[in-house]
């Protein structure tokens, strides 16, 4: 049986900047990746190719970044019955929200969770992921409680040295 892994899709190469999060968390709590560049109305042909290949192969959770029109999202739903995270691109003159629009008004029975515009978003879509593979990886789960009981600690750390420099 081949690992799962997570398939990162990005409408573009300048969202890189935007999904090095993402490549860095899954990195972290050592989860198989593959980055692409596709997109759903530039290559609509390339896009299903690549997602009918990574289903075949074992991706087990799409993370599709856009911006702007942001159909990508939608695009691999619509391909695909394995879950879908969408990250809206802060990008172009309404700054995401144009993103943010089309990538949660989807239509009933093709869902993609959605998260945050921009940097926290590519995150939090990693940390979902990673959420929804240790369902069934307890090893994985412990790694990411791990990683949340780090993030506790370090703002617990912040605020005792805010209190320390505030005297």
């Amino acid at each position: 049986m081949k690992k799962p892994f997570v398939a990162i899709l990005m409408g573009s190469d300048s969202d890189l900047g935007t999904m090095q999060g993402c490549v860095d968390v899954l990195r972290s709590l050592d989860i198989p990746f593959d980055v692409r560049v596709t997109s759903a109305h530039r290559t609509p042909a390339a896009t299903h190719a690549y997602v009918t290949k990574a289903e075949e192969d074992g991706c087990a959770v799409f993370i599709c970044a856009a911006g702007m029109a942001a159909h990508l999202a939608g695009a691999v739903a619509g391909l695909t019955t394995r879950p879908i995270i969408g990250v809206p691109i802060d990008a172009g003159p309404l700054q995401g929200m144009d993103a943010l629009l089309a990538t949660v008004q989807m239509p009933a029975g093709i869902p993609v969770a959605t998260v945050a515009v921009g940097k926290a978003g590519a995150k939090n879509a990693a940390y979902l992921a990673a959420q929804m593979l240790s369902i069934s990886d307890a090893d994985l789960a412990k790694r990411v409680k791990d990683e949340r009981i780090a993030n506790g600690e370090a703002v617990i750390a912040k605020n005792d040295g805010l209190m320390e420099r505030l005297g």
